[in-house]
């Protein structure tokens, strides 16, 4: 079983696609009712995080992390605060650029690599870090497997990218939780 979070109109074939009223991930309850503990095989979360403030993004990882088999994993982007970027860092801003139906309008932070990797690390998570810029604004890529959870907004998939110029890029983890290892 494959999830999308706060899908809204993402589809990808193999996955569930959910909106936050069918899965907040702020609410065990919601995952109690559709899912066991250890279930679910994977999770994809395309800027969503950035919607919670720090507290209630580790308790939405620590959620995620309870219901998500051994070995199983969460990929997840959120806007990136080191993208040098006028135009980008105006959008993405805490409280967006304004007016309130923007979607930005509800950001309650912008991470950087190391404090969006320690979200993740801190419910049990290891953290690979697919892309992101770092404290230079250097943008750094590792090849992933969109079959794995494709994320619109990142280096390949979204159209104002080029290998010439960025337009917009995310920071793009993937989460993984640990196998059980049995004791000797």
């Amino acid at each position: 079983m494959k999830i999308i979070i706060g899908a809204g109109n993402t589809t990808q074939m193999g996955w569930i696609s959910t909106q936050e009223e069918q899965l907040n991930v702020l609410e065990r309850s919601h995952f109690a009712r559709d899912y066991s503990e250890n279930s679910i095989e994977a999770m994809l979360a395309e800027h969503v995080w950035e919607h919670m403030t720090l507290e209630e993004g580790i308790a939405a990882a620590r959620n995620c992390y309870d219901y998500l088999q051994p070995g199983g994993y969460i990929r997840c982007a959120v806007p990136d605060v080191n993208f040098r970027n006028e135009a980008y860092q105006r959008i993405v801003q805490v409280g967006g650029p304004g007016p309130v139906d923007h979607p930005a309008y509800s950001h309650k932070i912008v991470y950087d690599y190391a404090s969006f990797s320690k979200v993740f690390e801190q419910a049990g998570f290891h953290v690979e870090l697919l892309e992101y810029c770092d404290e230079s604004g250097i943008f750094h890529y590792s090849y992933w497997n969109e079959q794995d959870g494709k994320i619109g907004r990142s280096f390949r998939f979204d159209t104002r990218n080029s290998r010439n110029s960025l337009g917009m890029v995310s920071i793009i983890i993937d989460a993984k939780k640990p196998l059980l290892i049995s004791g000797y």
